[in-house]
Order: structure tokens, then sequence, then C-alpha cells
């Protein structure tokens, strides 16, 4: 068992926290804070507990000199500022003597935020490619590292595997609510056990599937990736996505699992990707060659609608259409409203899923959200998170 922010002296000390302030922004405005909130309750703890807290985060990729000028934390900063009632202090660098004066400067129950770690990758990636020396300099800055980052903790960058190996560490409340609510799912589910799979590729998939077949008593296939399936099963697709290169798995697995995985029986179907579409529910059976499948259609909603009332466990990851437009957001819509119904375990998790549903008005406090769309999806298919296996145990000592 890895141990906690709950298992430290903070008083007096240095606490470097590892969030995940990788917010949405538009015009150098935050567009969405639930990042940000979600931060919020380590935070607190630490400053209730007298610490220091600095606080490291990525924002986007920086991939050139300019992406700096779009990509600083400051937005940030800002918020976190109004949030909170300590004083809040930013430092525009990511390391050096103006970081360092900063930081010795830093009161008990007060905040310092570092510029944005992906400042580190240009030219030469030392963040994401945990650069030893990087993350040995952050963890010099601090006693005590807290990583409450679950967006990254699939990922070993220096600004967390990088600094839990030299310094004392442990998870926030964040990253530890993410893994108990994952934990029933993967070890002993409630029966019925549905999945929910969508989104695009079937490719990004796979490792899900392989890990929760067996596991799963159905996963129903929506979304892009389920135009795949179909094609797998000889039907005429029209020029809908398909994954042609993974053609003889979906076929492999529908001839393993003939009764798990459950495919839609008619789709929404257009000519063209376009909010103003015209759209016709089409049978899988009847798809014209030049249309696109674009969304789960009525009768599939009522199929789909059947299997999740019964359920006592559901995981959801993927949309059930192209949903960023309203004409083909009636599967994902569906989805929502019957999950709200349904007395289960319930997880939704991956970074386009949350956003759509949160889009949609999605709120249901017996669900899980999960704040880690690559995360989720990594834990999921039975992966260990690098960011995560870093952190000490409780019986250790370093």
């Amino acid at each position: 068992m890895k141990k906690t922010i709950r298992d430290y002296d903070l008083n007096n000390k240095k606490v470097l926290i590892r969030v995940d302030f990788n917010v949405p922004m538009k015009d150098g405005k935050i567009t969405d804070d639930t990042r940000v909130k979600a931060s919020l309750p380590t935070i607190k703890y630490a400053l209730d507990n007298d610490a220091k807290v600095i606080l490291l985060s990525h924002l986007g990729r920086v991939k050139e000199e300019s992406d700096k000028k779009k990509l600083s934390l400051k937005p940030v900063f800002e918020l976190l500022s109004s949030l909170l009632e300590e004083k809040v202090y930013f430092v525009e660098e990511t390391r050096g003597k103006k970081l360092e004066e900063a930081i010795s400067k830093l009161n008990n129950k007060e905040v310092l935020v570092i510029e944005n770690t992906r400042f580190e990758d240009y030219p030469n990636k030392l963040e994401s490619t945990n650069n030893l020396e990087l993350g040995k300099y952050w963890a010099s800055l601090g006693d005590i590292f807290i990583n409450d980052a679950f967006g990254t903790c699939h990922r070993a960058h220096a600004s967390n595997v990088g600094i839990a190996s030299n310094l004392p560490s442990g998870l926030g409340f964040l990253v530890e609510k993410e893994i108990k609510a994952f934990e029933p799912v993967l070890n002993n589910p409630k029966k019925p056990f549905t999945v929910i799979l969508g989104g695009a590729k079937v490719v990004d998939k796979i490792p899900v599937i392989e890990n929760l077949i067996d596991k799963a008593d159905h996963i129903l296939i929506g979304g892009g990736m389920a135009y795949t399936f179909l094609k797998a099963q000889n039907y005429e697709i029209g020029k809908s996505l398909v994954d042609l290169e993974h053609i003889e798995f979906c076929q492999n697995l529908l001839n393993k699992y003939p009764n798990k995985i459950i495919l839609p029986v008619d789709s929404v179907n257009a000519l063209e990707i376009a909010e103003n579409a015209i759209t016709h529910d089409k049978n899988v059976e009847d798809f014209m060659e030049e249309e696109i499948g674009l969304d789960i259609g009525t009768n599939t909603i009522s199929e789909f609608k059947k299997y999740l009332e019964k359920s006592k466990t559901i995981v959801w990851n993927g949309p059930m259409g192209y949903a960023e437009y309203e004409v083909f957001s009636k599967g994902t819509k569906a989805i929502c409203e019957t999950l709200k119904k349904v007395q289960a375990t319930k997880i939704i998790g991956g970074g386009d899923t949350i956003s759509l549903v949160q889009k949609l008005g999605y709120n249901d406090e017996n669900t899980h959200i999960s704040t880690g769309g690559g995360a989720s999806l990594e834990l999921l298919s039975g992966k260990i998170l690098p960011g995560i296996d870093a952190i000490d145990e409780k019986n250790i000592e370093k």
C-alpha cells in the first residue's frame, strides 16, 4: 500500500505537490477549471498542516520556443489565488536562482506555483524523458513530494517519477480517490459487469478489451470503432471510419466471444460530418456506399439500455458518436441519461468522454468521473502506472 499525504508531518516542511493544471485554454483564458478545483483538497490539507506548498504542473505540449508564450501557468496561478485564502506566488521559471530565492522566502501556509514543467521539454525534452538531473534538481527544492496528478501517472516524467525517486513521497487525495474507485472494477466487480467502449480507433481500446473481456459479462461497442467491428462481420459501412489493420482482431474476438461483444444494430448516417448534416437512422445491413456512420441509432440505444439497466458494475470509455456536433450526440446523451438511473458502481474514464459528459450536463454523485484519460485507460488495461509505482510504500523508508 502506498503512502499518502496523511503519513507525513508537514509542519514547516517544503512540500512539493505535482498537480494536474493541464486545463483547456482559449485566448489565454481557462475554459474549464475542473482540474484546478480537483486539486484543492490536497493543497488545503497541506496548508492546514502548516506546510510551505510548492506546486508543479505541465500545460499543453511545448515543441518550440513560441509555445511558451501561450502555455504559461500564470492564468492558472491567478485562478488559484482567487480560490485559496492563503497567499499564492508565481515564479516564471522552472529552475534557477530566482526560483530558489522565492522558495527560501516562503512562509508556512503559503503557496508557490512553478512555471509549466513542459518548458523543460524545449529543446531537449528533459521533463517528458524523466531527465535524472532535472528530477534531482526539483527534488532539492523540497522536503516531501506528493503526487496528486492522476492525469500524468501513466507517464514517467521528471516532475513525478524523477522527484519521487529522490524524496520521501506519498499520494494526494485525488490520486488516492482514483485508485480506490478503480480497485473494485479491476479486482472483484459486482455482476453483471458491463463495459461500454466508444471513440474512434479500435487500436486504442485493444489493451482494455484484452484485460476486461474475461471479467466483463458484456462489452457494448459504439463510436467510430464500432464500424470496424461491423466491417469484420462483412457489413457494408460506406465511408465510415474503419481500422483496416485490426479487422482480424475484431473477427477473432467476435468468434471467441459471440455473446459478450454487443454491436450496434442501427446507425445514425449522414453524407457529411457537419453540424447541420441531414441524418437518417439505418439498420446496419442497409448502409449506402456514400454514407458515413456517425452515432448509434435508436434501436441500438434501446438494446444497450437493457444491458445497462441490469448491471451492477459499469465502466464507460469513449463517446458513442461524433458527439462534438449536436446532431450526432443522441447516443452519448442516451447513455448519460441511462446511467443516471442505474444503481451500480459506475466509472466514466477517458479525456473525450469526460469533457463530453460534462458538456452534456451529466451530474451524478454516484458516478466516478476519472480526471485522467490516458491514465484511466492504462489502469483498465491492467498496466502499472509509473507515477504511482514510484511512490513510497507504507512500510518502506527512504
